[in-house]
C-alpha cells in the first residue's frame, strides 16, 4: 500500500487499475443483471457467469493498457496467472454473494416503505455484488501485481 502512496508511477498503475476495474464492474454488474433479472438466473450462478466475462475484460484492458511494459511472460502464461488470480477471487466472492444476498434482501424487504423502481430483490443483489467486487479488487491488484506482473519495475 505504501508504495501506491509513496511512488507516482505505482499510483499511475494502480488508478489505471481501478479503472479498468471500473469497466469490468459495468461488464460485470450488466451481466448480472441480465442473467438475473432477465433470464431469471440464480444470483451465485449469474454472478460467476458475469465474472468471468469482467476477467476477460479486465485481462485485456490491463495486459494493453496498465502493465504495458510487462512483456517477459508470454502472453497464455500470464493469462493463466491472472485467471488462477481471478478463480481464487471468485472463491472469495461466491461465499460473499450466497451469504449476504439473504440479509441484504431481507433488510430491504423489512424497510417500511418500498424503494422505488424496482424490487427488494434487484437492490439487494446490486448491493451484495458492489460488497464482493470491492473486496476481490483488493485481492486481485496485489496478487496481480506480485506475481502476475512482477516483472514491471
Amino acid at each position: 500500500m505504501t508504495m501506491i502512496l509513496t511512488n507516482p508511477r505505482e499510483r499511475n498503475r494502480f488508478l489505471r487499475f481501478a479503472l479498468v476495474g471500473f469497466i469490468g464492474a459495468i461488464v460485470d454488474f450488466g451481466v448480472m443483471n441480465l442473467l438475473s433479472n432477465i433470464f431469471h438466473f440464480p444470483l451465485v450462478l449469474a454472478g460467476a457467469i458475469s465474472f468471468i466475462a469482467a476477467i476477460i475484460s479486465n485481462f485485456t484492458w490491463n495486459r494493453y493498457w496498465t502493465y504495458p511494459d510487462s512483456r517477459s511472460k508470454p502472453l497464455i502464461q500470464q493469462l493463466t496467472i491472472f485467471s488462477f488470480i481471478s478463480v481464487i477471487g471468485l472463491v472469495i466472492r461466491v461465499p460473499l454473494l450466497a451469504l449476504l444476498e439473504p440479509l441484504v434482501e431481507h433488510f430491504f424487504a423489512s424497510l417500511p416503505r418500498q424503494l422505488p423502481f424496482f424490487d427488494p430483490n434487484f437492490y439487494a443483489d446490486n448491493i451484495t455484488l458492489a460488497i464482493a467486487v470491492i473486496v476481490v479488487m483488493f485481492w486481485n491488484f496485489f496478487a496481480n501485481r506480485y506475481w502476475t506482473y512482477n516483472d514491471v519495475q
